[in-house]
């Protein structure tokens, strides 16, 4: 096809239908500014039609965890997933790109929305969403589990700690389920205890995917709220903590070679509100 031509939208394969739509999202985001040379080669060997964001001489990689609920017609269903991304743009587009330094991108002032995320690894709890994001997104992902703690409106209410592990896991024989392994591959630590954050408007996201026969694709995600940003300096970076449990694994071996000894330079939230409450009950005194 000749490069002037529009190129044809990818197929939605049987039975998924889009856009998906999420019921409620509760989402933690941690970027690393990091040397770019390792990342160039991770993009290279993934999407080779993609070019790392450069921020004043540094690439920024992304890990992004997502606890998300999907009404269906015949139900509803519950999935958590973490992704591993190099924020990146296509190789073609850099001359239409603004000027950028990383606190800019993370305030969303990038609204060509060119800057997107390249998926490296995505972990899900949900056989479904791991065939959907597959399929319609071309994203690298498979089976993963996950231990979590986060603040929440029924928990303590200066619980501002978020905890999340991923664990290995598999898929069972049927294909259905989730087979769970108790061995740890990495976790991370966010107390925002204190921090005030600032709403930012950097959706919709651009999640980039390569199709082993179409190529690159894209595939926006809109969040309908801001952001809830949380810029990190060197007074305050020790907040979050990342620990590789197996550096021999696959996510491991990357999350040791993109980030090596950086520290993360910020943390955005997003956290569905809510839309009912069942209140405190009262007594109703007998009739006498």
């Amino acid at each position: 096809m000749s490069p002037d031509q529009p190129l044809p939208l990818p197929p939605v394969p049987a039975p998924y239908q889009l856009p998906f739509h999420y019921g409620a999202l509760h989402n933690i985001g941690l970027d690393y500014l990091v040397d770019p040379d390792p990342v160039r080669e991770v993009l290279a060997e993934h999407h080779p039609d993609l070019v790392a964001a450069d921020f004043d001489g540094r690439a920024c990689v992304s890990l992004n965890y997502q606890l998300y609920f999907a009404q269906y017609p015949n139900g509803g269903g519950i999935t958590q997933e973490i992704e591993v991304n190099i924020v990146a743009h296509p190789a073609g587009a850099a001359g239409r790109l603004p000027a950028l330094g990383y606190d800019q991108y993370a305030r969303g002032f990038d609204q060509t929305k060119l800057l997107g995320i390249a998926r490296i690894h995505v972990l899900c709890d949900n056989p479904l969403a791991i065939d959907a994001g597959t399929k319609l997104y071309a994203e690298p992902k498979y089976p993963g589990w996950f231990e979590t703690t986060m603040p929440s409106l029924n928990g303590p209410a200066q619980h501002r700690t978020w905890s999340i592990t991923c664990k290995q896991a598999g898929l069972t024989v049927d294909r259905t389920g989730i087979d769970r392994q108790d061995h740890t591959l990495f976790s991370f630590q966010a107390d925002l205890t204190g921090l005030t954050p600032e709403p930012v408007n950097n959706t919709p996201i651009t999640g980039y995917g390569t199709d082993p026969l179409g190529g690159l694709l894209a595939g926006p995600m809109n969040v309908y709220q801001p952001y809830q940003y949380h810029p990190l300096d060197d007074t305050n970076r020790a907040r979050v903590r990342l620990t590789v449990a197996d550096p021999a694994s696959s996510v491991g071996r990357h999350l040791t070679d993109l980030l090596g000894n950086s520290l993360a330079a910020g943390v955005w939230t997003y956290q569905s509100a809510p839309v009912a409450a069942h209140n405190r009950p009262y007594y109703i005194p007998a009739k006498v």
